[in-house]
């Protein structure tokens, strides 16, 4: 395990693929509320880091159950009691270090976070799901288990891992929050998905067309269930695989609010944003 000051985890890796194993600290104390860190405001959701400082630990490929392997990154201070926890699968040939920034800044702002390697780079967005659960399932049999509450965890994932996310909530209801980025597959149609899902699409993405992929994915969600569709304005299909203000602030509020339930973070969601130079639509049921 590794700890880093607030200066060095903008620049964690998440590409080591060696043997290791969880060391954590103390168990968190009992807390009556899911929130934590101070209120937040405009800056604080679309900063670089948030208010907790971040450990990591590699899960190697050969210690790995289901999953390629992995890196975790968590909150170091559990004062504030037990996280929720998300894992994150990259796309088509991306390895986890495509979507590694998304680590460290989660877990700043209260995660759990496990960004994932697949098996292999062609695997399906079944398999992604697949991996994804697995991921969370072998996070709560390690040492880290103790800053997490296992009732409260999520998927997100970038184009075919996006496709794989809402597999993953597909086959388990369970997950409290769902983010597919610039998603793809073959499957469009997801009403079986109950978890709040925020689909973010790229007005330029021509891998994954949003008329194509995004859009369809999310209007075939549940209807009464809480979603919504954002279009990065002017992006491509790799918009996830760099750090991303607009990606982050609505990923960050989606989690805090339906992960932790912490109402303060819904201002950013409700009323719905309206177009500007980062937002080419968004659309939702709040």
């Amino acid at each position: 395990m590794q700890s880093f000051s607030r200066a060095a985890r903008a620049s964690l890796a998440a590409t080591a693929l060696v043997a290791g194993m969880f060391v954590v600290g103390p168990a968190a104390s009992a807390v009556d509320s899911f929130r934590r860190g101070p209120d937040p405001t405009e800056a604080s959701v679309a900063a670089a880091l948030g208010p907790f400082d971040v450990g990591a630990a590699v899960i190697s490929r050969a210690a790995a159950v289901g999953f390629g392997g992995g890196t975790v990154y968590y909150p170091t201070d559990t004062s504030e009691g037990t996280f929720g926890a998300v894992a994150v699968s990259p796309g088509y040939t991306g390895t986890q270090a495509s979507i590694a920034w998304l680590g460290p800044r989660l877990a700043s702002q209260g995660f759990v976070v496990v960004t994932i390697d697949t098996f292999t780079g062609g695997d399906s967005p079944a398999s992604r799901g697949d991996q994804l659960l697995a991921a969370l399932d072998q996070l709560r049999g390690t040492e880290v288990a103790d800053r997490i509450d296992p009732a409260r965890l999520a998927v997100m994932g970038h184009s075919m891992g996006g496709g794989g996310s809402l597999e993953a909530a597909k086959d388990r209801p369970t997950l409290r929050a769902v983010v597919p980025l610039t998603p793809w597959n073959v499957d469009k149609t997801f009403p079986e998905v109950s978890a709040p899902t925020l689909v973010v699409g790229a007005e330029r993405d021509t891998v994954a067309r949003v008329r194509l992929h995004a859009e369809p994915m999310y209007e075939s969600l549940p209807g009464g269930g809480d979603k919504a569709y954002l279009e990065l304005r002017g992006a491509a299909h790799d918009a996830p695989n760099f750090p991303d203000p607009t990606i982050a602030r609505y990923s960050i509020s989606w989690l805090k609010l339906y992960v932790d339930d912490d109402e303060r973070y819904a201002r950013f969601l409700c009323p719905a944003p309206e177009p500007d130079e980062q937002i080419s639509e968004y659309r939702s049921t709040c």
